[in-house]
């Protein structure tokens, strides 16, 4: 089996084939990774029957793991956006922060959508509104435009149910629970970067909002609109239940005395990601104002299709990871970089140039997880809080940037009416300054936690 240096230009071929093969050649990222798992492990001399396990089994574990949690997640999607509930959360926000930090208002309002939508579609869902703010506020529809874009796309790489975060705590072995908690701590702060960006640099490209159509409208169009209770629940309630299941998992940070036996074991149950979701898919159906099969089925139906290409690419991640793991990379990385401290640098640099080079943030996040799992140990990153840390450097250098090749990148220019040109300089640059930022908000984040536990 090969080892050292030729095992390291093995895998650097692998990943070279990745990025010409989906970026290049347009193969889907699911044939990519299952061919780059097989030829690396055939080339590095694992025997064929043994490699065919190494990808049957890899694929198979991660999906046992998240893939519940990944077609929950989609379904509760589906409720949002085909009952009116996402735009009743950026009504009930604009309410209580008012027209005046509308900027604000739309990046907030896109990270929460975005907590179980994915970004480009809570982007379309919201693009009726986001012009309507932007004509009541005076402002450009570029700016509204990028901090309703930004909001959405920090909590769709740092906060789980989203199933990129879900796929790489998954692959990495991080505890999902605080995942979605120390995401959450990231993400408030890089949100308002966001905004700040939205008013300070996009603002300079005027595009009129030119609205299609009035908040009185899109009423119209969707019927009798949910509650917010009936709105956010879907969101919050998944949230709760699984933070519970991390209180109580780990007892001793909260109440050891309190949190035991049969109660323990019932958080622990409702806590589980993949009930938790479950159940926000149900109290999502609440949302609509007439509870028929249409509901029951046909959005879950759709909800089930959205999840099949993430579920099979993420999959895919794992079957590629998991050769990696049974190739002898630790021992080349342990003597190169070991106690150089550069775990969660090397895990940003990594995805960030996956992102640049194949354009999906959850591609990119897919596959740095799967290429990082098997190096934990070497890197510094193999303990609960590093996994965590982790994952979320993932995140950030997913981030790190969105242009031509990335579908969000037009989808935005398409819903705000911008040029190419224009969304270079007020997305593109947006992206490299968020990403820039996370990672290192993250950095100062897990030297806290070091200093405390």
């Amino acid at each position: 089996m090969l080892s050292g240096i030729p095992l390291v230009l093995l895998l650097l071929a692998a990943i070279a084939f990745i990025i010409v093969a989906t970026a290049k050649l347009d193969l889907h990222a699911f044939l990519t990774l299952l061919v780059a798992a097989y030829g690396t492990a055939l080339v590095a001399g694992v025997a064929p029957s043994e490699a065919a396990a190494l990808v049957t089994n890899g694929f198979g574990s991660v999906l046992g793991y998240i893939g519940i949690v990944i077609l929950a997640g989609t379904i509760i999607g589906t409720a949002l956006e085909r009952s009116g509930a996402a735009i009743v959360i950026a009504e009930s926000i604009l309410d209580v922060v008012g027209e005046e930090h509308t900027t604000t208002v739309m990046a907030i309002t896109g990270s929460f959508v975005s907590i179980p939508v994915f970004c480009d579609s809570g982007f379309v869902i919201l693009s009726g509104l986001n012009r309507t703010l932007a004509d009541r506020s005076s402002l450009s529809l570029a700016t509204v435009g990028v901090a309703l874009a930004g909001g959405l796309y920090v909590t769709h790489v740092f906060v789980p149910p989203t199933p990129g975060p879900i796929a790489a705590a998954g692959i990495i072995g991080a505890d999902i629970g605080l995942v979605m908690l120390a995401g959450i701590v990231v993400s408030a702060p890089i949100v308002f970067v966001a905004a700040v960006w939205a008013d300070r640099v996009a603002s300079r490209f005027h595009i009129d909002p030119d609205p299609e159509m009035t908040v009185e409208e899109i009423e119209d169009e969707y019927g009798t609109l949910p509650s917010p209770a009936a709105s956010f629940a879907p969101l919050v309630v998944p949230i709760v239940l699984i933070a519970l299941g991390s209180v109580a998992a780990y007892p001793e940070a909260a109440n050891p005395e309190l949190i035991t036996g049969t109660l323990q074991n019932w958080l622990l149950f409702f806590g589980d990601p993949a009930v938790a979701l479950i159940i926000g898919a149900f109290v999502s159906f609440a949302a609509v104002p007439e509870f028929t099969d249409e509901v029951t089925d046909e959005w879950v139906s759709e909800g089930i299709t959205n999840a099949a290409v993430i579920l099979a690419v993420t999959g895919a991640g794992g079957a590629f990871g998991n050769v990696l793991g049974a190739l002898p990379l630790q021992d080349f990385v342990t003597s190169t970089f070991g106690g150089l401290g550069i775990g969660l640098l090397a895990a940003f640099v990594i995805a960030a140039a996956m992102k640049t080079a194949l354009g999906s943030s959850t591609v990119a996040i897919l596959t740095t997880a799967s290429l990082v799992a098997p190096l934990l140990e070497p890197l510094g990153l193999a303990s609960q809080w590093g996994r965590v840390f982790a994952v979320l450097a993932i995140g950030a250098g997913s981030m790190t940037v969105s242009h031509a090749n990335d579908s969000y990148f037009w989808i935005i220019t398409e819903f705000t009416d911008m040029e190419a040109a224009t969304a270079y300089q007020a997305w593109t640059l947006a992206t490299l300054a968020l990403g820039v930022t996370s990672i290192v908000w993250i950095v100062v984040l897990r030297g806290l936690v070091g200093l405390v536990l």
